[in-house]
């Protein structure tokens, strides 16, 4: 079985069409690393949720990459859609040279025996630097365990496409800006977003090793 750390329903539905075993969800909450790469969030989010639930875990975390802008949002895309919208972004996105983005994301799988494990244990800088000062302290004891060589195994997938006006009614966050082959995310209906998704193909990676490491 696999247990995935998320509050999201829809992830574990998806996971299911990849893997040949039961997914179990779990929500489990933690204060994120604040870091510019998705991996680091999920490896740390990995790790943190293996040592609450000692049981092999899936965790994910995924975002809308622009070149223009250096990969940002990246890991703050929920923040920046939150705060900016998508409308805004587009703008911003539409006065530069290059529309060029991707969505990505990164699944990190831990069961707390040894393989090559990456990224590198993460510091204790997180988002949320106004947390009070008991929670400031339990953050910085969970990242000093987070310091001992916990594995990790990152999965990345990662679809490229590009920043236009909005289209569609479908989807949610981006998708009415980000075009695939011509066509919005939010044109698509579940089942064509799913083919091509950025979580569908990290989860594909992973399926493939998982299967291969458990024969």
């Amino acid at each position: 079985m696999v247990t995935f750390v998320t509050t999201n329903p829809g992830k574990v539905q998806e996971a299911r069409e990849y893997l040949d075993e039961p997914v179990e969800q779990v929500e489990f909450d933690y204060v994120e690393p604040q870091a510019v790469d998705l991996g680091t969030v999920a490896a740390y989010g990995a790790r943190a949720a293996y040592r609450r639930l000692d049981e092999p875990v899936v965790v994910d975390d995924s975002g809308l990459t622009i070149d223009a802008f250096d990969g940002f949002p990246g890991p703050y895309s929920s923040y920046v859609q939150e705060r900016v919208g998508f409308e805004r972004v587009a703008d911003l996105v539409s006065r530069e040279a290059s529309q060029s983005a991707a969505f990505r994301g990164v699944l990190a799988y831990c069961d707390g025996e040894p393989f090559e494990a990456t990224p590198e244990p993460v510091n204790d800088q997180r988002r949320g630097q106004d947390l009070a000062a008991d929670e400031r302290a339990s953050a910085t004891t969970d990242a000093q365990v987070d310091e001992a060589d916990v594995p990790v195994k990152l999965f990345e997938g990662v679809v490229p496409g590009k920043i236009v006006s909005p289209r569609g009614d479908g989807g949610f966050g981006y998708d009415p800006i980000f075009e695939y082959d011509g066509t919005t995310f939010a044109e698509m209906d579940t089942e064509e977003k799913n083919a091509i998704s950025h979580r569908g193909r990290a989860l594909a990676k992973f399926a493939d090793w998982h299967a291969q490491t458990n024969r």
